[in-house]
């Protein structure tokens, strides 16, 4: 089998090579004179095709249309088989007639009753969302009642230091005029 790029065999790893920094080595290679393409096989042709195969159609005599084959007297179950990524999803208020009238009626009240809930689920959010707000700024004045007791302990630090550095001077200078 004849390779599209042959690898320099003689060629080594440099000693400076950082893997890390410089990535894999892969020593260099040069093109194959060899090399005439990709292979494909060659067709040769049959005679005895006839085109592609067809299933033939054959007549059934024991065969009979069922005009019925869907129509029940009585639901008592309805079964959906629903792939999801989500849990938590439900599936209520299932119907099933043969009545356009009906189901327009039917949808009407279930629109009512959707505006109704989604009515009264906005109202819910916005009371969390208010109470989450008050939380939240009585957490920041709480923080900032911390932050305003917390700044005359560092004035207070500041003080120090600033005492600590003119003391260090003082005696500097005592101890030059010492000497």
């Amino acid at each position: 089998m004849h390779q599209k790029q042959l690898l320099i065999q003689l060629q080594k790893k440099p000693d400076d090579w950082n893997e890390e920094d410089d990535g894999k080595w892969e020593p260099a290679q040069i093109p194959n004179p060899e090399y005439k393409g990709e292979y494909v096989p060659k067709m040769i042709p049959n005679p005895a095709y006839k085109g592609e195969w067809k299933a033939d159609d054959i007549p059934n005599p024991e065969f009979t249309e069922d005009k019925n084959v869907a129509k029940y007297k009585d639901f008592s179950a309805v079964g959906i088989d629903v792939w999801q990524v989500k849990a938590g999803t439900i599936f209520d208020d299932i119907l099933i007639t043969d009545s356009v009238e009906e189901a327009e009626k039917v949808r009407a009240e279930l629109l009512e009753k959707l505006a109704a809930e989604k009515k009264l689920f906005d109202a819910q959010e916005e009371t969390k969302r208010q109470k989450e707000e008050a939380e939240r700024k009585e957490q920041e004045e709480k923080s900032k009642a911390a932050a305003a007791e917390a700044k005359p302990e560092e004035d207070l630090e500041k003080l120090a230091r600033e005492k600590a550095e003119q003391l260090k001077s003082e005696s500097k200078e005592e101890s030059k005029d010492e000497l």
